[in-house]
């Protein structure tokens, strides 16, 4: 068995939950050059989740959930994560994304993973955003929640996969047994093992690494 470990917002999703959330918010322009920038590793994932989530404050209930409901999986990823569970491996999602958008993509595909690790968007009594974020991936970094979970289900360190696009993929990418980026950003390049840009790309590489055994 096999621990996979995918980013979500840019990797197994092509949506951008806080884009998503600020386009309701009519900030969508300040949090994309955030984002960006935190991709770039111009700034650290936490100061600038942050900031977007800050930007966020006061955003209804009903725009949050409009939102979430937005986000999708891309194609062929439902299909590649149920091939990897029905090889025996253990599939997770660890973002520093929000978990409701997360577990609300994976439902519309009819899709579970076996964990998600991901971040929160308080919510006041009524339901809108207070502006904070919490949760275990904003000060946390992923190479040790990659480290956590393999010792929790048993996995060696080097029978882990980590999937991902941006700098704040870097350190579970730096310290994963086969390291992938997917369409990454140029200062992720160098610490990938391989590079892809579709899901069918992905199962290819995992295959050339016996991570699943080849399709006929």
């Amino acid at each position: 068995m096999k621990l996979i470990a995918f980013d979500f917002d840019g990797t197994l999703s092509d949506s951008e939950m806080t884009v998503l959330l600020a386009e309701r918010a009519g900030v969508a322009d300040e949090v994309a050059d955030i984002t960006e920038r935190a991709m770039n590793d111009e700034l650290s994932y936490a100061e600038s989740l942050y900031r977007r989530a800050e930007l966020l404050q006061g955003l209804s209930a009903a725009d949050v959930e409009a939102a979430f409901d937005e986000v999708r999986i891309r194609p062929g990823a439902a299909a590649l994560i149920e091939r990897l569970q029905a090889e025996g491996h253990h599939v997770a999602v660890l973002t520093g994304g929000f978990e409701r958008g997360v577990a609300a993509a994976l439902e519309k595909e009819g899709v579970e993973v076996d964990t998600i690790v991901a971040n929160r968007l308080p919510t006041d009594a009524a339901g809108a955003l207070t502006g904070e974020a919490d949760g275990p991936l904003i000060e946390g970094t992923k190479d040790d929640a990659l480290a956590d979970l393999a010792d929790e289900v048993g996995v060696p360190l080097a029978s882990t996969v980590a999937v991902g696009d941006g700098a704040n993929d870097l350190p579970m990418l730096e310290v994963a047994g086969l390291s992938v980026g997917f369409a990454p950003k140029r200062a992720v390049r160098p610490v990938c093992d391989a590079v892809v840009a579709s899901m069918f790309r992905l199962g290819k590489v995992f295959e050339g690494y016996r991570v699943l055994p080849k399709e006929d």
